[in-house]
């Protein structure tokens, strides 16, 4: 094997591990793709890994971390021109995004996505601040940290009717609503309320309640408004499925099937997300690996 080769094996398997041990509950959906695909969501999820560790960096004032995701970016920019890196990840994203045609304007939105998280001043806010007016807003943000990454995704499933494109950005959208309904307690912890102040208002909730949970009798109409609200988005999920290259369906169908589990059990506890994280167990999560399995096999 030449160097070259050996270089970006080697950066496939960085990039591998990353993903193994920090997408808890997506690299069961990688598992069922072929090699290439596989690796590929590696490089873009360890990318993603590394922006986003750089914009919640407790040791960083918020316009270091700024200035750190923009030379994160920039580096990146240079590898795709000179094709020369020592990093793993941005070298085998580069191999990745020339394999799989994906349009560097949707990583170059993704590096941004992860930077509406840092906060335009450093001090610590005395209690939970709503970060979003409207749902419109929420909405952008959503589709920054979550959709762009569904469309990058698809680039690599493999499609070729161009509605798959809406249907992923949707899709993107539920998943981001679950992570935000999951993490409720624990967002506020740091000073962040996602939902839009204008649902607060509508429930007539405050973010010091949505914070601490109590009375939760209270919360829970709010909730489960948001909640059916993931429920919209997911429709996109069955119409997405048959758009993308059939090798592919498994490993989405497992993806979403563990995500919607995730918002299954946000309500079948009654929205109680305070007492303890709600998660899938790894038994649950293993069924829907041998599921995709069969589906895969058939």
């Amino acid at each position: 094997m030449q160097h070259a080769e050996r270089r970006l094996t080697t950066a496939y398997s960085v990039c591998r591990h990353i993903a193994r041990t920090s997408a808890k509950n997506f690299y069961y959906g990688f598992m069922l793709l072929p090699a290439q695909k596989r690796d590929a969501l590696s490089a873009v999820y360890a990318f993603m890994r590394h922006a986003d560790d750089l914009s919640d960096d407790p040791g960083m004032q918020p316009g270091e971390r700024r200035a750190k995701l923009a030379d994160f970016i920039n580096s990146y920019h240079q590898v795709l021109e000179s094709g020369r890196t020592d990093d793993p990840v941005l070298l085998a994203l580069r191999d990745s995004q020339q394999r799989f045609e994906i349009p560097t304007e949707l990583l170059d939105k993704l590096v941004a996505g992860t930077g509406m998280d840092v906060r335009e001043d450093g001090e610590p806010a005395a209690g939970p601040l709503v970060v979003y007016r409207s749902f419109d807003e929420l909405y952008d943000y959503c589709y920054h940290v979550a959709s762009v990454v569904g469309l990058v995704c698809i680039r690599i499933f493999g499609y070729r009717d161009p509605a798959a494109e809406q249907h992923a950005e949707h899709l993107g959208i539920a998943f981001q609503l679950t992570n935000i309904l999951r993490d409720v307690k624990e967002d506020a912890a740091m000073a962040r309320v996602y939902l839009p102040q204008e649902d607060l208002e509508r429930f007539g909730v405050s973010a010091e309640e949505l914070g601490s949970g109590v009375p939760l009798e209270n919360l829970r109409p709010l909730l489960a408004f948001e909640a059916a609200r993931a429920r919209e988005f997911y429709i996109s999920a069955e119409r997405l499925l048959p758009l993308i290259d059939e090798v592919s369906q498994p490993a989405l169908w497992a993806m979403v099937e563990i995500y919607r589990g995730i918002l299954d059990r946000i309500e079948l506890r009654q929205f109680d997300v305070y007492s303890e994280r709600v998660r899938l167990s790894l038994a649950d999560k293993l069924k829907v690996l041998a599921k995709g399995f069969r589906k895969r096999l058939l």
